[in-house]
């Protein structure tokens, strides 16, 4: 592929420039094995990016050189790539939509190293499909957070609720759940921050909803701000702008007991073979979307047995 300028993928034609272009130079990863591994994972990542509006994490001279968030779609683009005009709060953006393996090969070449989805998609964009938690350490020690995805798992196992966890590829974790898509985003931002509040209630010395910084006190911050309109979340699946291409990496939950799985465990070099030898934990996820009305309900009593 180093000596090709273009890549045949389904009925596309897929321009690559630089191919040998280092991304990644301490591990000596290029623009051509980037592309390479965005088509390997395509078919279990675009369950992911189908039908969603994303931003463009682009690093044009490597992971270490200057980057920017690319929102829309610059008129260079072929017509082939599917485009979404959104509502924004002073007009419309037009934005990507990855449908296709072409789709995500192209955007590897213009050196976007991270996609971020929204957390809704084309056809409801108010209304999202996945509710995330995202917990990061509030230092280096990566073992609270692992305890925190535990203890989060077990309260929304009480209100029969059943996330799905991932490795984000840079600090912490990712807890999922998925939606039906008939409740706003308003409502379900709520909902998680009720959820993040009682938890926090149960474990004051160690978790905290506050978001400032300073008001923390060491304490992990249970963080559903991306819980809003036009808000993004890193694409499982995707690598991530750190020393030696992290990936994040959705996990089946007796991996995370695994003392030795952080969260950069999992690299571009080493999801292949993980995605061979292993299948994708989160096959089928997108089928199990959930109703908040009932969840709602049973949280509110834990609140009010929380109160009494």
């Amino acid at each position: 592929m180093s000596t090709k300028e273009e890549i045949r993928i389904g009925n596309r034609t897929v321009p690559v420039s630089n191919p040998d272009k280092e991304l990644f130079p301490d591990d000596g990863i290029t623009k051509a094995e980037l592309i390479d591994y965005y088509r390997t994972v395509a078919r279990p990542m675009l369950t992911h990016l189908r039908d969603r509006p994303l931003a463009m994490e682009r690093h044009p001279d490597g992971y270490r050189g200057k980057s920017f968030f690319h929102k829309d779609v610059p008129d260079y683009f072929p017509d082939w790539i599917h485009r979404e005009e959104v509502p924004k709060e002073d007009g419309t953006v037009t934005m990507v939509v990855c449908d296709d393996a072409a789709t995500l090969a192209y955007l590897a070449n213009q050196a976007c190293i991270t996609p971020h989805p929204w957390l809704s998609r084309v056809g409801r964009l108010d209304c999202p499909d996945r509710l995330i938690f995202d917990l990061d350490p509030p230092g280096d020690d990566f073992e609270i957070v692992r305890w925190a995805a535990f203890r989060l798992k077990d309260l929304l196992d009480e209100l029969g609720l059943h996330p799905a966890v991932m490795t984000t590829g840079s600090r912490g974790l990712h807890l999922l759940l998925p939606l039906d898509r008939r409740t706003d985003f308003d409502t379900v931002r709520s909902f998680a921050r009720d959820v993040a509040d009682v938890l926090a209630e149960r474990h004051p010395d160690r978790l905290t909803t506050e978001a400032r910084k300073d008001k923390r006190r060491g304490r992990l911050y249970l963080d559903t701000q991306r819980n809003a309109y036009a808000q993004t979340s890193v694409a499982p699946y995707a690598v991530r702008a750190r020393p030696h291409a992290p990936v994040a990496t959705p996990l089946a939950w007796d991996e995370l007991d695994d003392p030795g799985v952080g969260p950069r465990h999992w690299t571009l070099r080493t999801i292949p073979d993980r995605l061979a030898d292993h299948g994708d934990p989160w096959k089928g996820l997108g089928r199990s979307g959930r109703a908040l009305g009932p969840v709602r309900r049973r949280l509110d009593g834990l609140v009010r047995r929380g109160a009494a």
